[in-house]
């Protein structure tokens, strides 16, 4: 079992920053791709962002290209997502998750939420305009 725990979320207004943060505990974190996902009100649970094992390789949906960037520690077993430039549309909860490492990162592969093992609980995120 892994345990996620996000943090960081708040109300912000357009154009400002918030840094997410996602604790692990459990398992070995180093095994598992890590993944930002987000949902908002009335809709289904969409890809934001994802990092390989080793903190080399990260993809990201589209619209989120340019103003989030993932990262992560291994040794303190916690993955980021620094939020720059917020928009309104990007008001969501977002939820990080675990997906244990496969032989080659693909980026579409870890898009997808079917293949993620754990979940963490979410954060709210606001931005207003």
């Amino acid at each position: 079992q892994v345990q996620l725990v996000e943090s960081g979320g708040g109300l912000v207004q357009a154009g400002g920053s918030l840094r997410l943060s996602c604790a692990a505990s459990g398992r070995t974190f180093s095994n598992y791709a890590m993944g930002w996902f987000r949902q908002a009100p009335g809709k289904g649970r969409k890809f934001v962002a994802a990092i390989s094992w080793s903190p080399g390789t990260t993809s990201y949906v589209d619209s989120v290209k340019g103003r989030f960037t993932i990262s992560r520690d291994n040794a303190k077993s916690t993955v980021y997502l620094q939020m720059n430039s917020l928009k309104p549309e990007d008001t969501a909860v977002y939820y990080c998750a675990a997906a244990a490492r496969s032989g080659t990162y693909s980026g579409s592969y870890y898009s997808s939420p079917n293949i993620y093992d754990y979940w963490g609980q979410g954060t709210q995120v606001t931005v207003s305009s």
